[in-house]
């Protein structure tokens, strides 16, 4: 991408922004037509949206290294694993972009191509502007939607921790630090080193 068209694509990003509907009255309609028009990661919920902070070298070191130990194991038994900037519609109108998400049918309905309906195991690499977000909000909204699995990569610790959903709510499997093996309930027989996950984490 040039640099002309990189500056006229903040340029438009910022006109779609400044244009917004007030906090509150924004519809389902009126975020996926700007989510579809800009390159802004932005969430979705209860009329309101919120910009999510730009990824850092590190974030997208550590996805990318949880990334690459799922697919390696679900793309040849038939799966499909996908990283943000990636929908996911969650009931009543909300929306939120996972870090990871997968399916283990990469033909299960769920899969839309505008926006995820569901999914067999989500991820968050933990931003530190708003630790809560991935360890609460998006807890809870991963519950709703019925997600049987989720994993909260945290760099601060650094830790895992595997959630694993039981009726509707997730039962906490605790921290897994470095030195540890975190194991999956949804991928039968899965485990990963906690370390394999942060070693790609670069060094300030």
């Amino acid at each position: 991408m040039s640099q002309s068209t990189a500056t006229s694509q903040q340029a438009a990003d910022a006109i779609l922004l400044d244009s917004r509907p007030p906090q509150g009255c924004w519809s389902e309609f009126d975020y996926l037509w700007l989510t579809d028009h800009c390159t802004r990661l932005v969430e979705f919920a209860d009329g309101c949206i919120e910009e999510l902070p730009v990824p850092t070298d590190s974030h997208q070191s550590i996805l990318t290294s949880l990334f690459r130990l799922f697919d390696q194991l679900v793309r040849p038994q038939g799966g499909v694993a996908l990283v943000a900037p990636l929908r996911l519609r969650i009931p009543n109108g909300r929306f939120r972009e996972p870090d990871l998400m997968l399916l283990l049918d990469a033909a299960d309905p769920r899969r839309q191509d505008r926006y995820w309906l569901g999914a067999d195991l989500v991820a968050e690499v933990v931003s530190p502007d708003d630790p809560e977000r991935d360890y609460a909000e998006k807890r809870s909204d991963y519950a709703e939607v019925g997600i049987p699995e989720y994993w909260i990569v945290d760099p601060r610790g650094p830790s895992i921790t595997v959630l694993t959903l039981d009726r509707d709510r997730y039962a906490d499997h605790g921290p897994c630090a470095p030195g540890d093996v975190a194991t999956s309930a949804t991928l039968d027989g899965y485990e990963v080193a906690v370390a394999t996950v942060f070693q790609a984490r670069p060094t300030p």
